[in-house]
């Protein structure tokens, strides 16, 4: 039997999450960024209109015409 075995999730969230930040960081950070996308999606939106931001307007997917009769059949 290991001295210190992994902690195991469901027995103690709060001790798993700290031996992972110390013994994988990469893992809990990546699992720390990714929580916080849906968070972003939910935040984000609100708070940029709160604050005025508008967006532009879109892009034209045609060029204008100087003379619609020309194309006309």
């Amino acid at each position: 039997m290991a001295a210190n075995p992994t902690p195991r999730f469901w027995a103690g969230p709060l001790r798993y999450w700290r031996w992972s930040a110390r013994e994988k960081p990469a893992f809990f950070w990546s699992v720390i960024i990714g929580a916080t996308g849906p968070v972003m999606l939910f935040t984000v939106p609100p708070a940029l209109k709160k604050f005025g931001y508008t967006r532009a307007p879109p892009i034209p997917m045609t060029y204008p015409s100087t003379s619609p009769k020309q194309y006309l059949v």
